[in-house]
């Protein structure tokens, strides 16, 4: 519906304000809600986006500012538009916010720039020289081919055949924009599925082909093949020609994603991510809202972009800590997605090995469908696992790695295996310390103590990013070269490592020594290909990757995250336990080959007791009586704790929510009712 002049479109702007401004609507222009704006907003122009109508109110028509120019970009849906002042809603922030997330297409927006091609079209030049000999090889075919492509394939640069097409030997033309995504093909190759997949994917194909809002969770051991089941999905909604759109919470994840899904559909998706370029970005944002793309991987934030259709949408990972923001808009995505799924009354799917509490108990109350896969692809067995009680087991003085796990990684590594010591701690050493007078090295903003980094050759603080060189002396006595590094990070590790297994290719994987997206792919497709045979990582290697020779997995503290103030501590710490552990013994023919070592000081804490029974949470599970029918039975969550933990979660998010509808009760629709009551 357009805008009459009459009326005062509303625009909302992506600043840090909840209300709309009014503008005029000059001679000749014509507005609809959804319609993106440039406005003047201040003494500078802002990107905006008509949020509805206002009426005209008298003697106010002359003070209004003009909108300055419309746009030549899609509108935004009455749907995204509803997700994003819902959004605002329940987190109690601004609007403008919100909708920034919605906009985050920077200031490349607009008509594609063709892409310059060259062809021969004339006589040899005068002046030849060894560079021009071997563009006029490439072009010899007489096939148009774009100038970059040629620069790259004759190992010139662009100058060189700049001087040619002066010279009248090649021409110019123009070409097409290259799309930012290859339509898919759902039926490129056949998937070679276990009667347990099958009979998932044929759960999931029939939630797509009915339509409606839906939820279900794929709840599958590690290596079960939940994203071969979530792909039929996808491959049923492209059959529909509708948007497909699957989140990851972290880009190292989508590598061999990526890779997996080439072998499925044929092509590569559409990524959405922070390291893409302005450029590219921009044109991403374009063709997810003409729909010119129909599947996109992102993280969090590709939850926000205008899909013109979009038809189904996938958590993997769901209970990954990594899909909560925590700066400007704080927000779940995994939830959020249920809500957005909701709104556009669609399905939604969440993978997990070790599905959320929230997600647990929604399951167990029939509010989500269940599709367990309680075994390997293949027939492969889950890795066995045995504690290793440090109390009694300990390593040697100043050593981290007790001698069992080094005999373990001794062996696995004189089969021809691959070993991981999993250390959930960045940098060197956890706290620096004075030994003449006992100063511990803090941060100056926040109190926290200062990693010590030998890589960067820095104390860096883990909390708020502050950055120091380490001083020569002590500040409090002033005693040189008296610091000494308190407790193991990856990089002590690797020192011990190298110490224990001299003649072995190690690799630290971690997000300080990590330079780029694309060098971090390049270490993983390394350790997949065999290249490493000892892998020393964070939870950057925990989850999501498949390593065919990985056959060892020892954990070096697994009690790091039991001794936080989190009241979910235990949870994160079985999740992450149990996705690192899933790593080993995964590829075909080395079945029962895998083995998980967990060094401990608490082999009695629950979670350990529950790690160290080999996976006997896949026994047999009870049936509750409000069990979903497209489940295989709901059963107790895994960690024995989780059920009290999960009530006290409700209790407090009930008293949460009571307050905050007695405060802003003004929006308390029947969607929020509908997520909220989960």
């Amino acid at each position: 519906m357009s805008l009459r002049r009459v009326l005062t479109p509303q625009v909302l702007v992506p600043v840090a304000l909840d209300q709309a401004y009014s503008y005029r609507v000059p001679a000749g222009l014509e507005l609809a809600p959804g319609d993106l704006v440039r406005v003047p907003l201040g003494p500078r122009e802002a990107t905006g986006a008509v949020w509805g109508e206002g009426v005209a109110r008298p003697g106010l028509d002359n003070r209004l500012k003009d909108v300055a120019e419309k746009l030549e970009a899609p509108a935004l849906k009455p749907e995204l538009r509803a997700f994003i002042d819902w959004v605002a809603d329940y987190t109690l922030s601004s609007r403008g916010m919100v909708l920034r997330m919605a906009l985050r297409m920077g200031e490349q927006l607009g008509p594609e720039r063709p892409r310059v091609a060259v062809r021969l079209a004339g006589p040899a030049p005068l002046r030849m020289t060894p560079a021009r000999n071997k563009v006029l090889a490439v072009l010899a075919d007489g096939l148009l081919r774009a100038k970059r492509d040629v620069a790259e394939e004759a190992g010139v640069s662009p100058g060189v055949i700049d001087g040619l097409v002066d010279e009248g030997t090649l021409e110019t033309a123009a070409l097409a924009p290259e799309p930012v995504a290859r339509p898919p093909d759902p039926d490129f190759a056949a998937p070679d599925l276990s009667a347990a997949q099958a009979g998932a994917a044929d759960a999931l194909r029939a939630a797509v082909a009915t339509g409606g809002y839906s939820v279900t969770l794929i709840d599958g051991v590690t290596g079960s093949g939940k994203t071969a089941v979530y792909f039929e999905a996808i491959a049923e909604a492209i059959r529909r020609s509708r948007q497909i759109l699957v989140l990851m919470p972290e880009i190292a994840l989508t590598a061999q994603f990526l890779d997996r899904f080439v072998e499925r559909f044929g092509v590569r998706p559409a990524e959405w991510h922070s390291s893409l370029s302005p450029r590219v970005r921009a044109r991403t944002w374009a063709a997810a809202a003409r729909g010119e793309i129909e599947v996109v991987v992102g993280a969090r934030s590709a939850l926000f972009l205008p899909y013109a259709d979009l038809g189904l949408v996938i958590v993997d990972e769901e209970h990954d800590p990594a899909y909560k923001q925590e700066d400007g808009v704080r927000y779940h995505a995994r939830d959020m997605a249920v809500v957005r799924a909701h709104i556009a009354k669609i399905p939604i799917v969440l993978a997990s090995a070790t599905p959320s509490v929230e997600t647990e108990v929604n399951a167990q109350r029939g509010r989500y469908a269940r599709l367990s896969l309680p075994e390997r692809f293949g027939g492969q067995h889950q890795p066995a696992i045995e504690a290793i009680d440090l109390r009694r087991e300990g390593p040697p003085r100043g050593r981290f790695i007790a001698p069992r796990l080094a005999e373990a990684v001794q062996a696995t590594l004189a089969g021809g295996d691959q070993a991981l010591l999993f250390l959930n701690r960045r940098g060197y050493a956890p706290l620096t310390l004075c030994r003449a007078c006992g100063f511990r090295l803090q941060c100056p903003h926040c109190d926290a103590w200062l990693v010590d980094h030998r890589f960067r050759r820095s104390l860096v603080c883990h909390h708020c990013g502050f950055s120091t060189p380490r001083p020569a002396a002590c500040p409090k006595c002033e005693a040189k070269d008296s610091f000494v590094a308190c407790g193991p990070g990856v990089e002590r590790l690797e020192e011990e490592v190298a110490a224990l297994f001299p003649q072995k290719r190690i690799l630290v994987l971690s997000s300080d020594l990590v330079a780029t997206v694309e060098r971090l792919r390049e270490e993983l497709a390394e350790i997949e290909q065999g290249k490493v045979d000892l892998v020393i990582g964070t939870q950057l290697v925990a989850k999501g990757h498949h390593f065919p020779k990985l056959n060892l997995v020892g954990i070096v503290d697994a009690d790091l995250g039991l001794g936080s103030g989190d009241p979910r501590a235990a949870e994160k710490s079985f999740q992450l336990l149990h996705q690192v552990v899933g790593r080993a013994g995964r590829e075909a023919g080395r079945a029962g080959r895998g083995r998980g070592l967990l060094q401990t000081h608490q082999p009695d804490h629950p979670v350990m007791r529950r790690r160290a029974m080999r996976c006997a949470c896949w026994g047999p599970r009870k049936r509750r009586s409000r069990s979903s029918a497209a489940g295989t039975g709901s059963g107790c969550w895994r960690n024995p704790r989780a059920i009290s933990l999960s009530r006290t979660i409700c209790a407090r998010g009930s008293t949460a929510r009571r307050s905050r509808r007695a405060g802003c009760g003004s929006k308390s629709t029947s969607i929020r009712r509908a997520f909220c009551d989960k």
